[in-house]
């Protein structure tokens, strides 16, 4: 006779494939209906936002190409358009529009333009943004402005822009925003880029309970590293750039692995998405159950980082 524990393993394990299997059966259908969908993706003349074009691309999706850069824009249209002879893309032509985030009182007229190329948008990937390194004390408070309207507002006043015609069309849609596990638990020596992380979590979970109504979707994705060129860009305390390739960057995961991954959580219609470790999403977590063993951590850390660069 089987004993109870095997008999038990045996469910488990049942279980768990059953959920593996209904999974990948949402995850095809998912990626079924993406086909032909409408995608603007901000960020997208390098890194994870040109890793989204591609996987989106090859999804079958129609894109919206946006960025400060015209020249790298184009440049990742024309690397699309010579991707149309691998057998698993059914492409459109991506569309390229060029848009500063930061500067806020243009983005309605530009994202008018964007809503005009197919008379809607049905999904939006908010991925622009910088990132910063430097201690509170000697931190300038336009560095501070800086990362708020970039990490932030300009997310905030693209979703206003866009969000009317979205209603309007009685559809549907989905609002992607990709965040950072620092959204979720501030790091010494991050303190203008974990704000506005936190600021647009919150600023997201207000938006999904809002919009839920009209059936349009908000994901929040927040990474742990990817190997980029964030930290080359990022601000210092003085708003000039860093300049330095972290070793954690260096050791990220790869922007086309995050990508799939945000291609994936669109397909899937996923709400919240950590993508780091185990032991970073344990730390994300003990934040909530053990604050003060988290605060004594990070003071050690910052301790630790602060007698480095002083």
């Amino acid at each position: 006779m089987l004993s109870i524990n095997m008999v038990g393993g045996v469910a488990v394990s049942v279980l768990v494939l059953s959920g593996w299997l209904l999974r990948a059966r949402r995850r095809r259908a998912g990626l079924q209906e993406l086909r032909g969908k409408v995608v603007l993706i901000t960020g997208a003349s390098s890194g994870l936002g040109e890793a989204c074009a591609r996987a989106f691309y090859l999804a079958g999706c129609r894109l919206i190409l946006c960025a400060r850069r015209t020249d790298e824009l184009q440049r990742v249209a024309r690397q699309l358009k010579e991707m149309k002879s691998l057998p698993e893309a059914i492409t459109y032509e991506p569309k390229v529009l060029t848009v500063d985030i930061s500067q806020l009182s243009l983005i309605p007229a530009v994202m008018e333009t964007a809503v005009g190329y197919y008379g809607y948008i049905d999904v939006v990937i908010n991925n622009a943004g910088s990132s910063y390194r430097g201690e509170i004390i000697q931190t300038s408070l336009d560095v501070d402005v800086s990362l708020m309207n970039v990490n932030y507002f300009g997310h905030v006043a693209l979703t206003k822009a866009i969000l009317p015609a979205m209603i309007a069309r009685k559809s549907g849609g989905h609002l992607v925003y990709v965040s950072s596990v620092q959204g979720k638990l501030s790091i010494p020596l991050r303190s203008a880029y974990s704000a506005s992380k936190h600021a647009l979590q919150s600023f997201c979970d207000c938006l999904r309970a809002e919009v839920s109504p009209h059936n349009i979707l908000v994901t929040v994705v927040s990474p742990a590293y990817i190997k980029t060129g964030l930290s080359l860009n990022a601000l210092t305390a003085d708003g000039s750039k860093y300049g330095v390739m972290d070793e954690t960057q260096k050791k990220g995961m790869e922007p086309d692995y995050v990508a799939k991954k945000i291609l994936e959580s669109v397909a899937l219609q996923c709400s919240d998405v950590i993508l780091a470790p185990y032991l970073y999403r344990l730390v994300v977590y003990l934040r909530n159950i053990l604050p003060d063993l988290i605060f004594t951590i990070m003071a050690f850390r910052a301790k630790k980082q602060m007698k480095k660069t002083n």
